[in-house]
């Protein structure tokens, strides 16, 4: 009994391992089919995503086309918000050229005592160009001085009685710097020299004029965050109304499983054609203003 029980496991287990090789090659080649329809389904969803985007684009810039006069309205809104600070931070960027000339006219006036002599004033003109921080000077005589002030003045006839000449010899002094702290030590040490008077430093109003300009600068920031805040407000209410006229479109096409992606799309490319009109006709402003 024995012995024949044996030849027939070991013709099961022969039976058996036959099937097990026979499956094998079907298990190898199904994630291949897998990968391919997987690879396939991200193209075409791809591709319809794209298709999509087109079409809502064009079907936004439609919808802008078939009421023009009140979406010309808004994108003209959003203009006037763009153009207001750009023509002032234009406004302001000549002034800051304004700025940089009256830099080059800030100068110190070096007089020197009355009793000075020429030989005195160019010991003195050689010692002021010595300082590091002096880029250039230019001598004016007492004579020089005098017919400037009577041309100026207009008071040739008046002045023409006098018996000698009042003023001293004077020198122009073009700091390096036109930083108010460094001009104000190199006019000390200036004024300590031999045979100077007195160096008059008039910065007060190109500080003034400075502090005017950056006033203005913070005032076109301020109004461009206003400004800008105008813009999102006056493009969210727009498209908001847009919403509320499509509301029974948008609950149609959620019902048959839209995703909020797809309803946000068309919404956020009326805003994008919004924004770019509203541009346009900006520059088309600043371009008219200039000339």
């Amino acid at each position: 009994m024995k012995s024949s029980a044996t030849p027939k496991r070991r013709q099961g287990a022969a039976l058996k391992t036959p099937r097990k090789s026979a499956v094998k090659p079907a298990v190898d080649k199904a994630p291949q089919r897998g990968a391919r329809s997987q690879q396939t389904r991200f193209s075409s969803r791809l591709r319809a995503w794209g298709r999509h985007h087109r079409s809502m684009a064009w079907d936004s810039f439609l919808r802008l086309i078939r009421y023009p006069l009140g979406n010309l309205l808004t994108m003209l809104a959003i203009a006037i918000a763009l153009v207001l600070p750009a023509a002032l931070w234009l406004t302001l960027d000549s002034a800051r050229l304004l700025d940089a000339e009256l830099d080059e006219s800030a100068t110190l006036t070096v007089y020197l005592e009355l009793s000075a002599d020429d030989a005195q004033s160019l010991r003195i003109e050689e010692a002021v160009n010595a300082e590091p921080d002096v880029l250039e000077t230019q001598l004016i005589s007492a004579e020089q001085g005098m017919a400037e002030f009577q041309q100026s003045l207009g008071l040739d006839d008046a002045l023409a009685g006098l018996e000698s000449n009042p003023l001293p010899i004077s020198m122009v002094v073009r700091p390096e710097s036109v930083d108010p702290v460094a001009m104000q030590q190199l006019a000390a040490r200036l004024e300590a020299l031999a045979g100077v008077d007195e160096v008059r430093l008039d910065l007060a109003w190109v500080e003034r004029l400075r502090n005017l300009a950056e006033l203005g600068r913070r005032v076109a920031l301020a109004l461009g965050a206003l400004f800008g805040l105008g813009v999102l407000l006056v493009v969210g209410n727009t498209i908001r109304l847009s919403v509320e006229s499509r509301r029974r479109e948008i609950e149609v096409v959620m019902l048959i499983g839209a995703t909020h992606a797809f309803v946000r799309r068309p919404f956020l490319y009326s805003g994008a054609w919004y924004g770019l009109g509203g541009g346009l006709l900006a520059l088309g402003l600043l371009g008219l203003g200039n000339h």
